[in-house]
């Protein structure tokens, strides 16, 4: 099988492609380095199974190019960071909603299969808890920018939707929940490798608001078996799915997990999000995936254990600070 991922430069994505490699496909990828980075692919160049190219998600006629070649798009391209998404809110959407449109547009005429890439984000300020994919989605105000990113991903899978059901564009929606593992970086507001990274220099781990916030982190390991059997399964065509764990732990919790992992001594501290922001910056108090549809669809559910998960990301930013 020959496959095309979009921001495959990236954390998942590298992570993805490697993985197809391993099972024998040819994978080309496309990454405008933007947050993505050559580092994370320096070991697949030369692969003979392994094709990049250095481009933007939103030039039509190079995109349609390598849909063309390829029997699966993985559209992993996407703003992401909460930091990043506050920061350049333009940013956020066009690249979303545009480069989503780009991918399906070119899908559309050869009818190749895709993997839309979505966030647990759409839920929103939602308080059911484990969230459901066909659970109703609460946004916040368009005033504040942080419901930016969460709007333009919805869009994202309605647009990938109305593909499926109008032209029976054969497509897949996966809702990540805090993809976690090595090659992340703190750089755009991901908790994990930040507090990792600082536990391990000696700083302040900062925590943003009360600690009291809940979230689960899926293994990018997991993550990607879980979109590989996905791109397999006949029935998961048209659907919507959560992919992660569903380990719960508060922020304030994994601070300390964190710094118990690296045998640091640095504080934890607490930032409330109005200096950490912007004034007004909302935040959700748990983020639960329920993945039971998951798990029923492709016999699989993401089950690496926070331990595991924080000991492997110390382990990354160890090295990162060694120079390795």
């Amino acid at each position: 099988m020959k496959c095309f991922i979009t921001g495959g430069a990236g954390f998942i994505g590298s992570h993805l492609a490697e993985r197809l490699l391993e099972d024998g496909h040819h994978v080309l990828i496309l990454d405008d380095l933007c947050t993505g980075s050559m580092d994370n692919i320096d070991s697949l160049i030369g692969h003979p199974a392994f094709e990049h190219r250095i481009g933007c998600v939103h030039d039509r006629p190079l995109v349609a190019e390598l849909v063309d070649r390829c029997d699966v798009t993985f559209h992993l391209a996407a703003a992401v960071g909460v930091r990043l998404i506050v920061d350049q809110p333009v940013h956020t959407i066009e690249t979303n909603v545009h480069g989503t449109e780009v991918v399906l547009e070119a899908a559309g005429r050869k009818g190749k299969k895709v993997v839309i890439a979505s966030t647990s984000e759409v839920y929103g300020k939602s308080a059911k808890v484990p969230f459901c994919e066909d659970d109703d989605l609460v946004l916040g105000p368009t005033i504040n920018s942080r419901w930016a990113y969460a709007c333009s991903k919805a869009l994202d899978e309605w647009l990938a939707l109305a593909y499926y059901h109008q032209q029976r564009l054969p497509v897949i929606i996966a809702r990540f929940f805090n993809t976690v593992g090595p090659r992340q970086t703190g750089r755009y507001g991901m908790v994990l490798p930040t507090f990792a990274g600082q536990a391990l220099r000696g700083e302040p781990v900062t925590v943003y608001g009360s600690g009291e916030q809940s979230r689960c982190f899926g293994h990018v390991r997991d993550v990607v078996e879980s979109l590989v059997r996905l791109v397999a399964t006949e029935d998961a065509v048209g659907e919507v799915f959560n992919i992660g764990n569903d380990e719960e732990v508060t922020i304030g919790q994994l601070a300390t997990m964190v710094r118990d992992a690296t045998g640091s001594n640095s504080p934890i501290v607490c930032q409330p999000y109005a200096e950490a922001y912007a004034e007004g910056f909302e935040d959700m108090l748990r983020r639960v995936p329920d993945v039971s549809k998951l798990e029923r669809t492709i016999g699989y559910r993401p089950r690496t254990t926070l331990a595991d998960i924080i000991a492997d990301v110390v382990a990354d930013q160890r090295a990162r600070l060694a120079g390795v």
